[in-house]
């Protein structure tokens, strides 16, 4: 993305780590200190990881916090297709948006928001992210895409960004030169039995199920762990918690 290389914009993941290591003890020396207070702080992201970045600058003195998100805001109560026992896809309030409220006196969330560029001052400091407002159609396919409404372009104040975006999905390239089937950058494989249309290939985790839980992610290990020893065995001593 165009300023990419500005001073200021770090992986919400790193400046998550220093925070923490600066809490338990690590001596100062040892860090790379982001320093959030009293500056303009933007996070990229929508989910967990982002609510820890607002909250945590929140409590480092940061001058203001804005939450990007490229999903609409959902809505307050279940829709139809969204009915119990599913999860409920409702709009709900996270203790760092509580928190930026006390502080700021707003939610600091921001929806259907694409970042465009980043622009910095003549030292290469970060000063500006650029954003346009996004349009959420459904395809004839049942696949989402998002377009872009004219007119709605702003520029935010920033000194520090933090990228909180997560899995976008599975990279196509190897799989499409295996002939694996995909859905929506997703590897098509059945949870309990974990195969492709390859006899020989299997999907597990976030390729198969798309971004989730670390505890899916192990649960899946191990059950694929197990299917794929019984297909190169015949019969598996691992563990496995799936009948069959």
């Amino acid at each position: 993305m165009e300023g990419r290389e500005a001073k200021g914009i770090h992986f919400a993941m790193d400046y998550l780590t220093l925070s923490t290591k600066s809490l338990i003890g690590a001596e100062e020396e040892d860090l790379e200190w982001i320093d959030v207070k009293g500056k303009d702080v933007i996070v990229i992201g929508g989910g967990d990881t982002g609510a820890d970045c607002i909250a945590t600058a929140l409590r480092q003195g940061c001058k203001s916090v804005v939450q990007f998100g490229k999903h609409p805001r959902l809505p307050t109560d279940r829709t139809p297709n969204n009915m119990w026992p599913a999860y409920p896809n409702v709009f709900t309030v996270d203790y760092a948006h509580h928190e930026a409220t006390a502080t700021f006196g707003q939610d600091p969330r921001n929806y259907s928001i694409q970042t465009k560029r980043f622009v910095s001052d003549k030292d290469g400091q970060l000063k500006e992210v650029h954003t346009v407002q996004m349009k959420k159609i459904k395809e004839k396919d049942g696949s989402i895409s998002f377009q872009v409404i004219p007119g709605t372009e702003k520029v935010w104040p920033a000194q520090l960004v933090f990228i909180a975006i997560g899995f976008e999905g599975t990279e196509l390239g190897l799989l499409q030169q295996y002939g694996i089937d995909t859905n929506h950058h997703k590897v098509k494989a059945t949870y309990g039995d974990f195969t492709t249309n390859k006899g020989n290939v299997f999907a597990a985790g976030d390729a198969r199920r798309g971004q989730s839980l670390i505890v899916w992610a192990i649960n899946e290990g191990r059950e694929v762990a197990h299917k794929v020893d019984s297909y190169l065995m015949g019969n598996s001593v691992l563990p496995s918690y799936l009948k069959g």
